[in-house]
């Protein structure tokens, strides 16, 4: 059997408690790991590390984001691209002001300056919920947009509002090439997933699925729901002013506000929903749906003979293939993408046997 889990018992609390139990997990990770940091800057090209594996990566981190308030905490949100763009123009000023300060630390600045402006919009959380939430963290996507846009200190007087991001050097390396940016994003991508990974199965996780189950009883049993709902809020919001951070530094190259508006924050949203909820694999799978899919789109109409369709009508017939194609999946399987993984890793537990 391709999958077998006898005779991998733990025998402690430690070895129950890993991220990853199983060994064929833990093999797979860091084979995965080892092809991605080793064997894609080689053999990829500047055309996928810049138009493809980067946005993936920082897309599939802002999903995480979003997940962890919204798929484990049960806490509604249409504000991500704003947090985002908090993290972004505050990691450009801190970079901007505080001479010497490290790139890395100006992104995790960026994104605890992003967690205090989360924690802000979140205070409604405790006493409204469902539809009226989703509406007051949307009035956090006019918010910051119109501040950023309204008062020029932001972008340091700039007329034009859109400023070119600084040079990725760190320690003395310069990561500005396609290929440096693409192994940046990914090591700064890697850190936070297993981060979020092991937070999600903590305590911390446990009180969120509780509240997101029944916050009426999740009180009753003693979780604090003032606490556990802003920090979701907080943290959320960290893991999207670095998802903010790298998209403007290593993906866009430039810092502007309307690189985050309402439509990222439904892409953001699209993303869990298709990847699944609740589920730190399915943010990976929800990204790549959403970057790749359209790029195979484009392709397959590059099929048809010339002068058939003209561009407007093939990007408008590319939309409605693919919110249909995202209503049919929804409805086919609404548990996201990381359901279907779920169920195959329970067929080759039983491979060759039949499930």
């Amino acid at each position: 059997m391709l999958y077998q889990e006898v005779g991998q018992i733990s025998t402690s609390y430690a070895a129950e408690r890993r991220t990853f139990r199983l060994r064929q997990d833990r093999v797979a990770l860091w084979l995965l790991l080892g092809f991605a940091f080793f064997a894609v800057p080689w053999l990829g090209n500047d055309y996928w590390f810049s138009a493809i594996l980067v946005p993936l990566l920082v897309l599939s981190l802002a999903g995480l984001g979003l997940n962890l308030l919204t798929g484990y905490a049960g806490q509604l949100s249409l504000g991500s691209a704003a947090f985002m763009a908090v993290g972004a123009f505050a990691a450009y000023n801190l970079q901007l002001r505080v001479p010497g300060l490290p790139l890395l630390v100006s992104f995790a600045l960026g994104g605890v300056i992003a967690a205090l402006v989360a924690v802000l919009f979140g205070l409604p959380s405790l006493r409204i919920k469902g539809f009226y939430l989703l509406v007051s963290t949307l009035a956090a996507q006019f918010v910051v947009e119109w501040v950023l846009t309204r008062f020029s200190w932001f972008t340091n007087d700039n007329a034009s509002g859109v400023i070119t991001s600084p040079p990725l050097l760190i320690a003395g390396l310069d990561f500005s090439s396609p290929r440096g940016r693409y192994v940046l994003t990914l090591a700064v991508v890697a850190a936070l997933f297993w981060l979020g990974k092991n937070l999600v199965r903590s305590e911390l996780g446990r009180n969120w699925m509780a509240v997101r189950d029944m916050d009426t009883a999740a009180a009753v049993i003693g979780i604090r729901l003032l606490k556990t709902k802003l920090l979701a809020f907080a943290i959320s919001g960290f893991y999207l002013g670095v998802a903010g951070s790298l998209w403007a530094f290593a993906y866009l190259g430039t810092v502007e506000p309307h690189g985050f508006d309402l439509s990222r924050s439904f892409q953001v949203l699209f993303i869990i929903i298709i990847g699944g909820l609740g589920s730190v694999l399915g943010n990976f799978l929800g990204a790549a749906f959403i970057v790749l899919f359209p790029i195979l789109l484009a392709h397959l109409f590059a099929l048809l003979p010339a002068g058939l369709m003209d561009a407007g009508q093939l990007e408008n017939i590319q939309k409605m293939l693919f919110g249909a194609l995202i209503i049919a999946f929804l409805i086919k399987e609404p548990q996201g993408l990381a359901r279907l993984w779920q169920r195959f890793r329970q067929r080759a537990r039983v491979w060759p046997l039949r499930y």
